[in-house]
């Protein structure tokens, strides 16, 4: 993200809470960032099939974060190995 778009970004990522967690599959979406723009996000999806089938709805919600982004997201897909939460 732009450093001077974080603010707008966290609010518009607030509005399309509800929209990102009802995307097929989906079990956890974190969303990290740093003072700089520079951030992750790892969302938890039920099958890489799943996930992928997920891809125009992601697209889109991508899209709407166009002009706070500094360069367009690389999106990667990993097997996890744990997933762990302490109670």
């Amino acid at each position: 993200m732009k450093p001077d778009s974080i603010e707008a970004a966290e609010a518009l990522l607030n509005k399309l809470k509800s929209r990102i967690m009802s995307m097929k599959g989906m079990h956890q979406f974190i969303n990290v960032m740093g003072e700089d723009g520079r951030g992750y996000v790892v969302a938890l999806v039920e099958s890489k099939e799943t996930s992928d089938a997920n891809l125009e709805t992601v697209r889109a919600i991508w899209g709407e974060f166009a002009d706070m982004l500094a360069e367009p997201p690389k999106p990667a897909g990993f097997h996890v190995l744990m997933n762990e939460t302490r109670a």
